[in-house]
Formats: C-alpha cells, sequence, structure tokens
C-alpha cells in the first residue's frame, strides 16, 4: 500500500489494483474515564504515553472511499450535524477534496449504529447526502437506528447477518461487541487485505499495546474485547493492513506482535 496524495481532509492510497481514499470527518475529545479495566472499572491511572488535550482523549473520525475505478464503496459516514459538534461533520469537504462526486456513490457500509458514523447520511439541512444511494450495508443487529431523520432510508438497508460478500474486493464480516452489528470490512487486492473498521479500538496510543483495556460505550466489553485480540492478531500476517474509524488520521496503518500486545506502524503521517 502507497501513498500517492494528500491534503487538509483526505489521503490517498494505491492498493493494488484499488484506491483507498481515507476522508476526515474531524474529532472528538473524550473523557479518559471512559476507558476500562479488564473488570469493566475505570482506569487507575492512564499510561504517560496516552497524550491527552487538556484532560481529554483526542479521538479521530474517520470514514473510507474504496474504488476500482468502475465500483465503489463509502465506509462510514461521519457525524454530520448529530452531535452539533464543530470539529466533527467535514466529511462532505473531504470528499470534496479528494474530488470524490457524492452523486456516483451507490453503496455505503457501515461499521454500526453510533452517530459518528451513520449520520452523514443525511446532511445537515436535512437532505440526503448521496442521491443515487442504492444499498445501505450494516450488520443485522443495528438497523434499528433507521429511524427518525434516517427512516426514509430504511428501503435501501441491506442487514448483514453473517460474513457476506458484497462484491469481489469487498467482504463484511460480522464483528460484535461494541454494538451487536458492528461489524469490519475485508478489503481484498490479490495477496493483501485491508481490514476496515469501526470502533474495535478507540485509543491507538493504549489500546494496541494494551488490548484488553475496553471502552465504557462497549455494549458488550467481555466480547469487545475478544474481537479485538482476535483482529489484532490476523492483522500480523504478511500484507495485512488496518483501517480505523479512530485510528489518527489518515488513520491507515501495518501491525505487528510486541511484547504482550502489538505496535502500530502509520502508512502516513497524521492530517489535520
Amino acid at each position: 500500500m502507497r501513498l500517492i496524495s494528500s491534503g487538509r481532509h483526505h489521503a490517498a492510497f494505491e492498493f493494488g489494483d484499488l484506491q483507498v481514499i481515507s476522508l476526515r470527518d474531524g474529532y472528538i475529545d473524550m473523557p479518559p474515564t471512559r476507558l476500562r479495566d479488564e473488570d469493566g472499572r475505570p482506569l487507575p491511572q492512564l499510561p504517560t504515553a496516552v497524550p491527552l488535550v487538556g484532560d481529554n482523549l483526542r479521538l479521530s473520525v474517520n470514514a473510507f472511499f474504496v474504488t476500482d475505478g468502475t465500483r465503489s464503496i463509502l465506509i462510514d459516514t461521519g457525524a454530520s450535524n448529530a452531535w452539533h459538534d464543530p470539529t466533527m461533520g467535514l466529511i462532505y469537504d473531504a470528499l470534496e477534496e479528494a474530488e470524490i462526486d457524492r452523486t456516483q456513490i451507490t453503496d455505503v457500509a457501515i461499521t454500526h449504529r453510533h452517530e459518528d458514523h451513520v449520520s452523514g447520511l443525511i446532511t445537515p439541512d436535512g437532505s440526503e447526502a448521496f442521491i443515487e444511494l442504492e444499498r445501505i450495508w450494516i450488520g443485522a443487529g443495528d438497523t434499528s437506528v433507521f429511524t427518525g431523520r434516517l427512516e426514509p432510508l430504511r428501503d435501501r438497508v441491506v442487514p448483514v447477518p453473517d460474513k457476506v460478500a458484497i462484491n469481489n474486493w469487498t467482504t463484511a464480516i460480522p464483528t460484535p461487541g461494541h454494538t451487536p452489528g458492528h461489524t469490519i470490512y475485508d478489503i481484498t487486492s490479490g495477496a493483501a487485505h485491508l481490514l476496515i473498521w469501526g470502533d474495535t479500538v478507540h485509543v491507538p496510543t493504549l489500546q494496541f499495546e494494551q488490548p484488553t483495556v475496553s471502552w465504557e460505550l462497549d455494549g458488550n466489553l467481555s466480547q469487545a474485547r475478544a474481537a479485538r485480540v482476535a483482529l489484532l492478531e490476523r492483522l500480523t500476517r504478511p500484507n495485512h493492513f488496518v483501517a480505523g474509524a479512530h485510528l489518527d488520521s489518515p488513520g491507515i496503518a501495518r501491525v505487528s506482535p510486541s511484547g504482550n500486545g502489538y505496535a502500530l506502524e502509520y502508512l502516513a503521517p497524521p492530517i489535520g
């Protein structure tokens, strides 16, 4: 995988016959008290290696666009104005900067139902962000999110109950734990794999080195922890890469074993 261009809100990578574009929706600051130990209790002490902004953890919010030049898929959509936070909702600027025509997007895949991943389907003015949208892939356990402002999109929802091929280079793989329908997307090009995840990891400076640390908003802490450990171990295989919604933008990296945990090596310097 090779970086071919970047800007303030995007970074484009060559991935074999595919192009993968990281889209920066912004960031959100969260208190470190959301981190949990193996017993579900707040961490007694935050390691000094974990940076804080003020007293908060700063989490990047990323989405990813993948194309073979003919077909494409957008994975996650950012927050739009759902959280009324001016630091998020930048995905439309990122798409424009990357010269991606929103009217050409027919398939969107959602990692899970939380607002910073699904809300960008609707723009702040209440209109549909992708007017030619045909299918919205989402884990079967998370389809209940399509109410309220998302209700008009319900007829285009494709529930993912099990592992399923979306096209000949994208496979949806359920990884429940953070939410019942949390799903990752395995992008393949030749022998290489790019695993695109949502909330498998929230704090990369901590949870790779200590993968047993969980997040308060994980619906099932033990299930989310088991999914994270299994995915991290899988990522140590040759020709495997990760793209994470809350890894530091642009959020694409390699993973290798390190001590009792794992090490993360970004493929491009941070943007934003």
